[in-house]
């Protein structure tokens, strides 16, 4: 199949491969401002699965909060998550791909991160872990209560992090800090960048710093599930809006940001796809890939 896409500056581009595989991000992407997946898109997604396409929910969220109407899609296999630090077969009940912050690195995000006043989390084995004292004021940290709602039905309360940190002694897939206040957002990520830890920073709510280790990004491990499946860079669609989603639209063979999306991610695209409040995903899928 050969398709013409007009860009967001009006040129034309041919891509002579048929799309293979979709990523997508969730929140602000595929899901509208509601947290939901609308029966629309559900059917977009559905067809293009039985076209044989992969469809690939790549998210910040840990697996734990994958939303149930997606998992419960026909022909879903594989998910990105935890911005690529895990990539999980789901059938399968399987993880393929880990590349998570070590031990004692997180306890110097942890040090770090203390200092100030967070909604902190810590995900391990897929699972994310929050202070129970900073649930109990998310609409603080996070007044859109949509989010507010996902995160209380996600995270698992802890009394400290810091304690679960110790306890667990394990390495972790992310670390996650949600701030009240810009000034302390803006001091914590120089603190962490001037610490010289091998980590990667990004963010997704404009009020967050999202930690993994140096090189996982979504676009890597997109790439990661491209080789292993033997699809190429050039028959690989990915969807996003935010900070952690740009690697994943550069690096894909055609990237599409949202109408919603932040400066960055609409530079980094080949083409802007409506809002996800407008389906924005599934018309893009509709009228370019699947018919």
């Amino acid at each position: 199949k050969i398709l013409s896409i007009e860009s967001r500056t009006g040129e034309y581009f041919t891509m002579r491969k048929k799309i293979k595989m979709i990523g997508m991000d969730l929140d602000g992407t595929l899901l509208n401002s509601q947290k939901e997946l609308t029966p629309y898109s559900r059917k977009i997604l559905e067809r293009a699965s039985r076209q044989g396409i992969v469809i690939l929910p790549a998210t910040g969220r840990p697996i734990s909060g994958l939303p149930e109407e997606l998992l419960e899609l026909r022909g879903l296999r594989y998910a990105l998550t935890a911005n690529g630090a895990r990539l999980v077969d789901l059938k399968e009940n399987h993880t393929l791909y880990e590349r998570l912050v070590p031990h004692e690195v997180v306890g110097k995000l942890l040090d770090i991160f203390y200092k100030y006043d967070t909604l902190l989390e810590v995900y391990f084995d897929g699972v994310g872990y929050a202070q129970r004292r900073a649930l109990e004021r998310v609409g603080e940290f996070l007044p859109q209560k949509p989010m507010a709602d996902y995160i209380l039905a996600t995270r698992r309360p802890v009394e400290s992090v810091r304690k679960k940190y110790e306890e667990t002694q394990k390495d972790s897939d992310k670390v996650q800090a949600i701030f009240c206040r810009k000034e302390e957002q803006d001091m914590a990520e120089r603190e962490v960048k001037k610490s010289n830890l091998e980590v990667e920073l990004t963010g997704s709510l404009g009020n967050n710093i999202e930690v993994n280790v140096r090189n996982v990004n979504k676009g890597e491990c997109l790439l990661y599930l491209g080789r292993l499946l033997g699809i190429s860079r050039d028959e690989i669609m990915a969807f996003g809006d935010g900070g952690n989603d740009v690697s994943m639209i550069r690096a894909a063979g055609i990237g599409v940001a949202m109408e919603n999306s932040i400066p960055e991610a609409k530079e980094a695209a080949d083409i802007i796809a409506p809002s996800n409040d407008e389906d924005g995903v599934a018309r893009v899928i509709e009228r370019y890939v699947t018919g």
